[in-house]
């Protein structure tokens, strides 16, 4: 990312963070599924910045430290919530025919990655949103490679069972 500097190589917090605002967002969003929920998951990574600036700009990637930030404080957030239940209707849901999703067409997924738990949906969202290698995953996540592997896996099972159970099999 390029950032435009004052008067020494190191960018101030309001350089940086007017930078790095969008990819933040756009992590918070596929995080969150909502709008005001990204925003004020990016407002608080960036708070969180400002009060460790220093630290953060001698990372090795602040982008990297952002990220982690707001992954720790998304998974957290989740952590002392109860899970949400189903949620009951009068009618059944209709059954589509409609044929599997093609790789244009990633949102299909997007109710099922949002059902899942809150470490699955994060690896998830880093790897095939993202683009993150397992191992960047696992540096963001604080946690092996295998752990990311093993998570990522229970997280495509849940999502091809889901589709399956939509009558789309994938």
């Amino acid at each position: 990312m390029d950032v435009v500097t004052s008067r020494s190589d190191t960018p101030t917090f309001e350089e940086y963070a007017s930078g790095a605002w969008p990819s933040l967002y756009r992590y918070a969003y596929l995080l969150t599924g909502s709008h005001a929920d990204a925003e004020d998951l990016a407002q608080q990574t960036l708070v969180k910045a400002y009060g460790a600036w220093a630290k953060v700009v001698r990372a090795d990637s602040p982008t990297a430290y952002l990220r982690r930030t707001l992954t720790n404080t998304y998974l957290s957030q989740k952590r002392p919530k109860a899970r949400r239940g189903e949620v009951l209707t009068d009618e059944p849901p209709e059954r589509g025919t409609a044929p599997p999703p093609g790789p244009e067409d990633r949102m299909v997924l997007w109710p099922h990655v949002r059902s899942l738990p809150p470490r699955q949906r994060a690896v998830v969202v880093l790897r095939y949103y993202e683009d993150l290698s397992e191992q960047q995953i696992a540096d963001v996540l604080g946690c092996s490679t295998g752990n990311v592997k093993s998570t990522a896996h229970r997280a495509l099972q849940a999502l091809r069972g889901a589709l399956e159970t939509d009558g789309r099999e994938g």
